[in-house]
């Protein structure tokens, strides 16, 4: 059994994240079964997947207005920054331990800094495949600073929460 697997818990009602969510889920697993001869691979395709997955979510949060330096867009670079050591590093066992780290970071992160994301995105009526804000009225009026999630003093007010 894989250390995070797909589910309700994981979904957030935004179809193209979801998607994205799920396949992570995928390559992830892929990592932990891989044998020690494909694994360096399996995690580097891990690691593209993360890197278009991070970047496109960024890229919505620059859309609207859901600051670029919030503490969400710095746990994915961190995130990468940390794949990325673990692949050049070759070190079979610490990939096997960051892919099981990962699950469980994955597991938190998407059930709150993406939820906040995901409600955000619904809010403002963005379409993430076209890039349209359908509802620029309720864009805030200045960056989202902070974490973006309710508990975020910052969020919560600049969100209207």
């Amino acid at each position: 059994m894989a250390a995070l697997e797909w589910s309700d818990a994981l979904a957030l009602d935004l179809p193209i994240m979801d998607d994205t969510h799920r396949e992570f889920v995928d390559l992830l697993a892929a990592v932990e079964r891989a044998h020690d001869a494909a694994l360096p691979a399996a995690w580097q395709v891990l690691i593209d997947h993360t890197d278009t997955h991070f970047g496109q979510e960024d890229a919505w949060m620059r859309a609207t207005r859901f600051s670029s330096s919030n503490c969400h867009t710095t746990q994915h670079h961190v995130v990468l920054s940390v794949m990325r050591e673990g692949a050049a590093g070759g070190d079979l066992a610490m990939i096997r331990q960051m892919a099981r780290e990962l699950a469980a970071w994955f597991a938190q992160h998407a059930q709150t800094m993406d939820a906040a994301l995901a409600l955000h995105l619904r809010r403002v009526g963005f379409d993430p495949a076209t890039g349209v804000v359908h509802a620029p009225q309720a864009l805030p009026a200045v960056e989202i600073h902070g974490c973006g999630s309710a508990a975020c003093s910052d969020a919560h007010e600049a969100v209207g929460a």
